[in-house]
């Protein structure tokens, strides 16, 4: 722009004013885009920008929120049941159990969606299964369970009173006797044999006490004793061998009844002799030797003989009422003949161990046979009694 050489000052800064203006205008419009025209704008594309936002976040998980399920449990009849037990089992998940309220209904909250299955069971109903999937958020309704009575079904497990089976066992004990003839009553062929009740005890010694074979036996003893002038006090002929009998059955009727049924009741211990037959030579040995001092508790344990040690005692002790004043033992040939009758069932016991169960058969009337090892004979040899 020219401006006039000599130009008033108000007209110079108009003309600067002005001037400066067009430059700033023109300086304006020069920055500016030019415009689009309406017919040129395009809009943006939405699949564009799907994938855009789906390439931006390409490991976003969609969301899994927990459900929700519930249900009713019924009988045949529509009544509702209380207390059934409702199991909710999943894979590699925790089971989780609720409980009927009393109108039948149940609820499980907070259940990740997936498979499930329900197993509902009931006291006297059978056990129904429900299997389903829960979506995300969901809640579910499953189908109203109508549980069905258990088919009635009784498991009885029978087995005989120990009494029973102890009265069992003493019947097979009173027929096993030697060659047929002799009574053995007091061995058990049976390891764990029931243990004998007090009544059981009396009725084997006076079985044994009553037997022909033991009134046989004490006579022949009498009759050895009188022909060896044995107990010489009671003297010679009819009346002696009667006292001699006598005297030889008392001692064995006492020791019998002391030794294998009051005090075995008093003192609860078992008065039989237990077979072991299997095992070493060694080991049955041992078992044999051992009986003539311990025997088994009713309490199935091994303890002292108590019973056959001071019933040995007490019957020799006792036989000095009806011996003659001459032939009474002392204190100290009492406790003599008491251990000669431990050594004597110690003896006894060896032979029942490897000899007699061959030599033992039933009594007349039964099969003659040994014993089978599943049930329980009785072996004993008439007691010896200390001047016999």
């Amino acid at each position: 722009m020219v401006f006039p050489r000599y130009p008033s000052l108000v007209l110079r800064i108009g003309l600067i004013a002005l001037s400066w203006g067009f430059s700033l205008a023109a300086q304006t419009q020069s920055q500016q885009p030019p415009a689009i025209p309406p017919s040129d704008r395009r809009q943006p594309d939405p699949a564009k920008i799907d994938r855009f936002s789906s390439e931006s976040l390409p490991n976003a998980p969609a969301q899994r929120l927990p459900g929700f399920i519930s249900g009713t449990v019924v009988d045949q009849t529509g009544a509702a049941v209380a207390g059934a037990e409702i199991k909710l089992t999943r894979e590699a998940s925790p089971d989780r159990t609720v409980s009927t309220t009393e109108d039948g209904q149940f609820s499980l909250t907070g259940i990740a969606p997936g498979p499930f299955q329900l197993i509902i069971t009931a006291v006297g109903f059978a056990t129904q299964t429900f299997s389903g999937t829960l979506r995300s958020g969901e809640t579910y309704a499953i189908p109203r369970v109508a549980l069905i009575v258990a088919a009635a079904s009784t498991e009885m497990r029978v087995s005989p009173a120990t009494v029973d089976m102890a009265q069992d066992e003493i019947k097979v004990e009173e027929q096993q006797r030697v060659f047929g003839v002799l009574p053995n009553f007091y061995v058990s062929y049976i390891a764990n044999a029931a243990p004998l009740t007090i009544k059981q005890k009396f009725q084997l010694a006076w079985k044994t006490s009553v037997d022909p074979v033991s009134f046989a036996v004490n006579g022949i003893v009498a009759g050895v004793e009188q022909a060896q002038d044995n107990f010489g006090g009671y003297g010679q002929g009819a009346k002696g061998y009667a006292e001699r009998y006598g005297a030889a059955y008392g001692n064995f009727v006492i020791g019998t009844y002391i030794g294998s049924a009051i005090l075995p009741s008093i003192l609860k211990q078992d008065p039989r002799y237990f077979y072991k037959g299997t095992g070493s030579k060694r080991s049955r040995i041992l078992n044999a030797l051992a009986q003539s001092v311990i025997c088994k508790g009713d309490n199935g344990h091994w303890q002292a003989n108590y019973s056959g040690l001071i019933g040995g005692l007490a019957a020799s002790g006792i036989s000095n009422i009806y011996y003659a004043p001459r032939d009474r033992d002392g204190v100290g040939f009492t406790f003599e003949n008491a251990l000669i009758g431990v050594g004597t069932t110690a003896v006894t016991n060896l032979l029942q161990e490897f000899v007699i169960r061959k030599w033992t058969q039933s009594r007349p009337g039964h099969q003659a046979s040994k014993p089978p090892d599943d049930t329980v004979s009785k072996m004993s040899l008439l007691p010896l009694h200390a001047g016999d």
